[in-house]
């Protein structure tokens, strides 16, 4: 940085900005406002894919930093179909400002997140939101009934790949690219796979998931909706990934699962009825639990 900043110092600079965007899936793309590429941190940032971004915007305080990245759409960079199957939604982005002479010298003046992206005129409007987006979420537990776990994170601790909690499948027939039919597949309960999670592991679609809405058997056929459609081409021998769901019920997590010991809910706290309770002169009046079932 100290290096950096003498070159600034000199007043005549060679400097030029680029750009990482890194996807959920792991795929990076690089670009550069440069007149060719340049290479640092494993990635080469393209001179020639018509990617610009404004002025970024920082403030001091805890307010969100932000900007905005534009580029026309490109079959070897940022494609109209990518975007509209949500793979670029809520991507990793860094910017750098950069001496192109001696690209060691460098600094990051940008980390954050895509925001909202949306498609106009052959081109591409990517809003850019700062790491401090992160505070306008709920922070903290929650105390509530239902688990306030994900099944199969750290929290839930379930294995999703034990066996019977998922199922592994080719796609037979597709429905409005988002009702999955499948003949074959009698072996799991009605609604064993509803609030899980449907991942696409080939074809167009591979990488993308969705979250299942409904599960059940019309007649011997098995249909399985999601709650989305998929935004991209599905074809019949696209294999699929479907995952158990979960209520965030203490019940389901016992029974299903066998996971209470993890069940990251409070099934004992009192509804709104207790609110408006009144004392009795017969009945339990301990302060035990009363559940009768654990």
């Amino acid at each position: 940085m100290t290096a950096f900043q003498g070159h600034l110092d000199r007043g005549v600079t060679t400097l030029a900005r680029c750009w990482a965007v890194i996807r959920r899936d792991g795929t990076v793309f690089g670009y550069t406002d440069h007149d060719g590429p340049l290479t640092f941190e494993g990635i080469t940032f393209k001179a020639d894919s018509g990617m610009t971004a404004r002025a970024i915007v920082s403030a001091t305080g805890l307010s969100v930093d932000n900007s905005e990245a534009m580029g026309a759409l490109s079959d070897v960079a940022i494609t109209e179909a990518d975007i509209e199957a949500g793979r670029f939604d809520g991507a990793e982005v860094k910017a750098w400002l950069v001496n192109w002479a001696d690209v060691e010298m460098r600094s990051l003046r940008f980390a954050g997140s895509i925001g909202e992206l949306r498609r106009a005129g052959g081109a591409f409007h990517a809003e850019l939101r700062g790491l401090t987006e992160m505070l306008n979420q709920p922070q903290g537990r929650v105390y509530q009934t239902p688990c306030a776990a994900i099944l199969g994170d750290g929290r839930c601790r379930f294995d999703l790949n034990a066996h019977g909690f998922f199922a592994e499948v080719a796609v037979e027939a597709i429905e409005e690219g988002r009702r999955f039919l499948f003949d074959d597949m009698a072996t799991f309960e009605p609604a064993w796979f509803e609030r899980g999670r449907l991942r696409m592991m080939t074809g167009a679609a591979q990488g993308l998931v969705g979250m299942v809405k409904r599960d059940r058997f019309v007649g011997a056929q098995r249909q399985i909706e999601v709650w989305e459609a998929f935004r991209t081409d599905i074809a019949s021998g696209d294999l699929v990934r479907i995952e158990a769901g979960c209520d965030k019920r203490f019940d389901t997590c016992r029974s299903k699962f066998s996971n209470a010991l993890n069940y990251q809910g409070f099934p004992d706290i009192p509804g709104d009825d207790w609110l408006v309770s009144t004392p009795v002169r017969s009945g339990q009046s301990s302060g035990g639990s009363l559940r009768r079932d654990v």
